[in-house]
């Protein structure tokens, strides 16, 4: 008989993504789609058979909130996120990314002036992203997009920020309001792109956001500076056309988060609009805002408002790693932030900082509001009620690396505790390592604010550490996941990447459904793949006969047994000549499967990853090719 399939995959627990039960069949793959799904098929018609047994077959997964913009520059296969089973990234969120390319012009770099400090990328690599992005239009981003060897599927947005930039330069962009005119050109931009395909457009309100390079280190990124009207103008155009608002709020203005947010609502504006947000997080400092994320929830999509809105939610504890005092946390508290304005190589400003008395003053009074005495800050801190997010706790502050190796693993309390004991008992030291350390912090480090600051001073960006910050109870990151309407993946992956690694996020939550029974599974599955590709509105996230075979084969036992924080490590990227945060699922995951070819074999990379295209940048399911075709479908 002749070859009718490429492949066939035998044996496996089919989970298709349309919430039904699981069934065990086979699936066979011909052309890069689904050829054929049932009982028994004929191994003798497939080319190469792929033994699923023991294992759940399920659509590949879609990470919706990715930074991974840069990252396909240098490793086009992106084998961080398809390693995990991802077959689809959704880029360019909170107002960043290439649509317009590297935008130098009049002296100015955009993309290292915005990444830098916003996802806490390191400037060399920037750079070099940026000597890579030569094209100038949005419709040059998807040509490039397009001739990229990928091994996954990519989805770009119109970055708000970048588009501010290209309509007003960098510098006018954070220097003065949009007149009318800009709004005309930002219009005609966004218009001009979703005739191209784009799927939609992202903003960025988070207070905490600046730019990076002089004069501006004390400035917001651009997409902080639209107005209300500049928004409402702006998402009128994505209303009109179905595509979807990402959106980050402005979280210290509740008023502000609700007008923007209204903005999803049919009843006022005619149709709904399509709105997805960060975060909802279960913010340790402030349990408030878990409830107020659940009550704009519940009211955005009620059927009073008629809105299509989404938050999302993180299927992990929020746990992140600081270099020294390096963290996007830090942005948040304006001692910190000081020190956070500095260039990642410039160790003497910050030696110079924190030997200032009137900083060491600052930080002092930072570190300790709230934590003594009476009043308001003491008030707020006792119901967690306070607004930072980062709550200077030192028993939730954990040394990884930096010191003397006994810290490794040990909380800053444990720590201080035993240096303030060796001060009156030498014996207490754990070493002779640990003795000469403690003998080079100071007498002022007795204090909490003069340990940090003592530590900060002897060991700089070397001094590991990490923190959880949000999503510490696992029942409660459990139900934001199973919540209806709202959307897990606030992963964050190609960012902050010595920061924080959530590559693996959509495993966890599976990880998650799994204890809770195949029912779960099911649901999950649907809730991790064709849910987000309907509302983002990409063909994606199926395994209908016809469909493009993109599926990820999961070992079950094998994610059962996997422990995310104890498979995360740092590794060396040569491409970025810089180190990075990254998870470890292998074995979970036993293939990767992008238009029916293995990227991921479940041991290493397929040969053809990176040589050749296998995955698409992908154009919103409605859009019309240029000579007016339909084109659901990426271009071929």
């Amino acid at each position: 008989m002749t070859q009718r399939w490429d492949r066939l995959i035998t044996g496996g627990l089919v989970i298709d993504g349309s919430g039904a039960a699981p069934v065990r069949e086979d699936v066979a793959i011909a052309g890069g789609r689904i050829a054929a799904r049932g009982a028994d098929l004929d191994r003798s018609l497939a080319g190469e058979v792929i033994d699923a047994s023991g294992c759940w077959v399920i659509p590949g997964l879609l990470d919706i909130h990715t930074h991974l913009d840069l990252e396909v520059e240098f490793d086009p296969v992106l084998k961080e996120a398809v390693r995990h089973g991802t077959t689809t990234v959704l880029m360019s969120n909170c107002s960043l990314g290439l649509a317009y390319g590297n935008q130098r012009r009049n002296g100015e770099d955009p993309l290292v002036d915005c990444f830098a400090r916003v996802e806490n990328m390191p400037k060399p690599v920037l750079r070099a992203a940026a000597d890579k992005a030569t094209w100038t239009s949005s419709a040059g981003y998807y040509e490039h997009l397009d001739e990229l060897p990928l091994g996954c599927n990519v989805v770009p947005m119109i970055p708000h920020s970048m588009l501010r930039a290209e309509v007003m330069g960098l510098k006018g962009s954070v220097t003065r309001d949009a007149t009318d005119e800009d709004l005309r050109a930002m219009e005609a931009l966004l218009e001009q792109a979703m005739g191209e395909g784009y799927v939609g457009f992202s903003t960025d309100a988070l207070p905490f956001h600046f730019l990076s390079e002089d004069p501006n280190r004390k400035t917001k990124i651009p997409s902080q500076f639209g107005s209300y009207a500049e928004m409402k103008r702006l998402t009128a155009i994505l209303r009109r056309h179905d595509r979807l608002w990402q959106a980050t709020p402005p979280k210290d203005n509740p008023l502000a988060v609700f007008r923007n947010f209204l903005l999803t609502s049919g009843r006022l504006h005619g149709k709904p609009l399509k709105v997805t947000a960060v975060a909802a997080l279960d913010v340790a400092s402030n349990r408030s805002l878990k409830r107020l994320a659940l009550l704009l929830t519940a009211i955005f999509n009620s059927k009073a408002v008629d809105g299509r809105f989404r938050f999302q939610a993180l299927a992990a504890p929020f746990k992140v790693y600081w270099d020294g005092p390096v963290n996007p946390l830090a942005e948040e508290i304006p001692a910190l932030r000081e020190l956070n304005e500095l260039d990642l190589e410039d160790r003497d400003g910050r030696q110079r900082l924190i030997a200032d008395p009137g900083f060491r003053a600052r930080f002092s009074k930072m570190w300790m509001t709230g934590k003594s005495g009476f009043g308001l800050d003491r008030l707020k801190r006792l119901l967690k009620a306070e607004t930072l997010a980062f709550d200077r706790d030192f028993d939730q502050m954990v040394f990884e690396a930096g010191g003397p190796v006994v810290w490794r693993g040990e909380t800053f309390r444990e720590v201080h505790e035993r240096f303030r004991l060796w001060r009156e008992e030498p014996d207490a030291a754990r070493g002779e390592e640990e003795a000469e350390a403690f003998a080079a912090l100071g007498e002022e480090a007795v204090t909490e604010p003069g340990f940090m600051l003592a530590l900060l001073a002897r060991y700089d960006l070397s001094l590991r550490w990490w923190t959880v910050s949000a999503n510490r109870d696992p029942q409660v990151i459990r139900a934001l996941l199973n919540h209806p309407q709202i959307l897990p993946g606030f992963n964050d992956s190609g960012a902050h990447i010595t920061n924080m690694a959530f590559y693996d996020g959509n495993l966890r939550a599976l990880k998650l459904a799994q204890e809770e029974g195949m029912a779960r599974v099911a649901s999950q599955v649907r809730r991790l793949t064709r849910e987000p590709a309907e509302f983002i509105g990409v063909e994606a996230g199926t395994m209908e006969v016809g469909d493009r075979a993109d599926i990820a084969i999961v070992d079950p036992q094998a994610l059962a047994d996997y422990d995310s924080d104890a498979n995360a490590q740092f590794v060396w990227r040569e491409d970025y000549g810089h180190e990075q945060r990254v998870n470890r699922s292998d074995g979970v995951v036993r293939a990767t499967i992008v238009s029916g070819e293995p990227v991921w074999t479940g041991e290493g990379f397929s040969a053809r990853a990176g040589r050749r295209r296998i995955g698409r940048a992908l154009r919103h399911r409605d859009w019309q090719g240029p000579h007016g075709e339909a084109m659901a479908v990426a271009a071929q």
